[in-house]
This record gives C-alpha cells, structure tokens and sequence, in this order.
C-alpha cells in the first residue's frame, strides 16, 4: 500500500513524530517571518516556498536531521556551514538534537530572496 503523499506543509508535517513537527514547524515560521510574501506548496515530496512564481526554498524532516534545500554556496555562507553537513548539491541538514540556527536560516532565504528578484528592495 502506498503513503498518501501530503497536499499542504500542515499536513506534511503532520506525517512526522512530535518531537521532528516541534523542529519543521520552527523551520516553517522562520522562512515566513524571512519572506513573508512567499507561498506554500509540497514539491518533490517536500515542503516548498515560492515566491513570484519561482521555487524559493525546500525543506524536510529526516530522523535524524532537518535538511534545507536550494541553499546557495555563497561564499559569505563559508564559515556558518562549516558547523554543518552540506552537499554540493544546495542542501544542508540541521541536527534534530540541536536548536535550528535562526539566524543563518533567515540569512539564508533572504540570499535567495535576492537571488531570484534581484530587482527586490527585500
């Protein structure tokens, strides 16, 4: 029998034990509060932010961490990634043990932000 894939980010983190919702409920009031005009949707099975029609921001929950995906490897990111596992590929994956980096998170959407409006004043 195959896991009806969820349809919203409520109901995708949803799917996830207490303690992983606690973290992905965070990471999804950090990215709000960083782009507030941006818009939900699931893509490739994960939660998704859009804004102006283009994919801003994926993220997920794994048991072990919460990946983020599309991140830039800016260099200005360099020393703040250090502390993390990251891909090549744009991903980076916070530990469920530790508190999420609010800061670099928000440092980061807003980086895409401007990377995919670079006419925005945001």
């Amino acid at each position: 029998m195959k896991t009806p894939v969820a349809t919203s980010i409520e109901e995708y983190i949803a799917t996830f034990p207490k303690e992983i919702q606690v973290q992905l409920k965070q990471m999804r009031a950090i990215i709000h509060k960083a782009a507030p005009q941006a818009e939900e949707k699931i893509s490739y099975g994960m939660a998704a932010f859009t804004l102006k029609g283009k994919n801003l921001i994926y993220f997920a929950g794994y048991k072990n961490h919460v990946g983020l995906y599309g991140v830039s490897a800016s260099p200005e990111f360099k020393t703040d990634f250090a502390a993390y596992k990251t891909s090549g590929k744009g991903t980076i994956q916070f530990p469920i043990d530790k508190p999420l980096p609010v800061t670099l998170i928000t440092r980061i959407v807003k980086h895409r932000i401007k990377l995919i409006t670079p006419t925005s004043n945001t």
